[in-house]
């Protein structure tokens, strides 16, 4: 335990730094920037939802700045086809006559992959993205292709009901470690964005980061953190509460869910909870690690029902019952 105290405050200190560098150009959101940060951290992919114009593309793009690490962003449309992702095979010919096949990558060989507005385009064009989420390569004309280390996908969606968008297929929500809700700022934010926005004065946001060798040991601290059995069958009665057929399933999931989480939620919940723990100066995790980690882990893992989506009820309320029951 000893040994982890140095790489922890290290941890706290680098996590800190990032946050403060994000926080230059964004403003009032600090817990989406700590959200994107833990999932960074924990290695695993970001949904971020909120309407246009709140900062989730300056967001992402300040965190590639801050950590110095290679950044591309896909605009996501109707006609945008599977190719334009992952890249495609084309067809070259020498000065001989001679044609060769040759492998042109696309925009997903990158380190930080900006999915903008990805539920504009349809469930083909999404589902491009689910090797390269889950397996780190992607497969072209029977030839596997390995993404760049680290690789992570931070994508934001519109509200569903705003027109011309398209749900995420399930199989996709469930890759992304975490769901982040983007919320309107106060009139107190509003007024600290015109200053930022509307004066010659522009941040520039400083390389925290920019070690390629430091971001593998600090993910390496995450998984070093113990937890207990008893915190860890928390986690998991959590998961199986979100289940309506589970006999300790919550009022609302019983009614309202129509199937709960996977086991990806337990492993998103172990995992931002361990971090959550190291930001708060400890070795070891806690039940509240586990709650503090709930909402952005299940909210996109929980499916409604049809009389649940009727009745205008959210995955949110179901989670939040659930915790209160449990703790």
């Amino acid at each position: 335990m000893s040994d982890l105290a140095p790489k922890l405050e290290q941890f706290r200190t680098t996590f800190r730094r990032i946050a403060g560098e994000m926080g230059k150009l964004i403003v009032g959101q600090h817990e989406v920037i700590e959200g994107v940060l833990v999932a960074f951290f924990a290695g695993g992919h970001v949904l971020l939802e909120g309407v246009p114009g709140l900062g989730k593309t300056m967001l992402v793009r300040t965190l590639g700045e801050a950590v110095d690490l290679q950044f591309q962003r896909v605009q996501f449309t109707p006609d945008l086809m599977p190719a334009d992702i992952i890249g495609t095979n084309i067809i070259l010919e020498d000065e001989q006559g001679r044609r060769t096949m040759r492998f042109r990558s696309g925009p997903v060989f990158t380190n930080l992959l900006l999915a903008d507005e990805i539920n504009r385009a349809t469930p083909k064009t999404q589902s491009a993205l689910l090797e390269a989420m889950q397996e780190q390569h992607v497969t072209v004309g029977g030839v596997r292709h390995p993404l760049p280390q680290p690789f992570l996908v931070l994508a934001t969606q519109n509200p569903l009901e705003m027109e011309g968008t398209y749900p995420l297929p399930e199989a996709q929500l469930d890759r992304f470690l975490f769901k982040l809700k983007v919320l309107y700022p106060t009139a107190g934010d509003l007024h600290t964005i015109l200053d930022r926005t509307t004066t010659a004065t522009v941040p520039v946001i400083g390389k925290v980061a920019g070690d390629a060798a430091e971001l593998p040991a600090l993910r390496e601290v995450v998984r070093q953190v113990p937890i207990a059995r008893e915190v860890q069958d928390y986690a998991v009665q959590l998961v199986l509460a979100t289940h309506p057929d589970q006999p300790d399933a919550g009022a609302l999931a019983k009614k309202y869910v129509r199937y709960g989480a996977s086991p990806r939620g337990a492993q998103a919940l172990i995992l931002g909870a361990k971090i959550f723990a190291l930001l708060d100066g400890r070795c070891h995790v806690a039940k509240d690690d586990i709650s503090k980690a709930a909402p952005a882990a299940l909210r996109h893992r929980v499916i409604l029902n049809f009389e649940g989506e009727a009745e205008g009820r959210t995955s949110d309320e179901v989670i939040q019952e659930l915790v209160l029951r449990q703790s």
